[in-house]
């Protein structure tokens, strides 16, 4: 069982966690100023997906196999600087074609199907799940699966909530900019520097 007297710092991180920028934020905030909100609030349930996984792999013990080799964490790593990548140069394609009103039928499960890699791919995420997270577990071995279940789903409704909010407010900035306008022309094009910018970071903390 989880001592109660970690969970107030246990909380505070996440939200901090939660509300620093990355990946994730950035791939919300996309989704919003492209879609409008509801497209951003379903790359948010995409994310918490992600975070459910996330939970379940450190349950079976995914945290200390990646914890204890090397070569699959910087694996993951390098996947989501690609996946970053992939999504700077496809924003950028976008501005050929900036979208008007919401996304088209069927693009809600490719919202979340694109939050749900993007977040699984996110070092910030990772590296809480391996590095962070396990050290709010007591040392009681016998209650170790169900402490990492409790803090993760802790974790993911932190996180929706946050997310959801960014979604929420990145869409009314979107209603307040004229589509196709000089406004959302910079919107764009400052979530499509973002992602490369992340991946950048994240290939050169591999490297050094």
């Amino acid at each position: 069982m989880i001592d109660p007297a970690v969970l107030p710092g246990f909380l505070a991180a996440v939200l901090v966690i939660c509300l620093a920028p990355g990946p994730d934020m950035a791939f919300i905030v996309a989704a919003s100023f492209g879609w409008g909100a509801r497209a951003g609030v379903k790359s948010a349930v995409g994310m918490a997906m992600g975070m459910a996984l996330w939970t379940v792999g450190s349950v079976i013990g995914l945290s200390a196999l990646l914890r204890t080799e090397p070569a699959a964490f910087d694996a993951v790593r390098l996947a989501g600087a690609a996946y970053l990548c992939w999504l700077g140069f496809d924003t950028f394609r976008s501005l050929r074609a900036a979208p008007h009103g919401d996304a088209p039928a069927g693009a809600g499960e490719r919202l979340v199907l694109r939050g749900l890699i993007a977040n699984l791919t996110n070092p910030k995420i990772l590296v809480f799940f391996v590095a962070f997270l396990p050290g709010f577990v007591s040392s009681d071995s016998s209650s170790a699966g169900s402490q990492l279940l409790t803090l993760g789903v802790l974790f993911l409704a932190v996180g929706l909530c946050v997310d959801s909010v960014v979604a929420l407010a990145a869409g009314r900035l979107r209603q307040l900019a004229r589509p196709g306008g000089r406004a959302a022309l910079i919107m764009t094009l400052a979530a499509g520097v973002t992602y490369l910018a992340l991946a950048a970071v994240i290939v050169t903390e591999m490297l050094s």
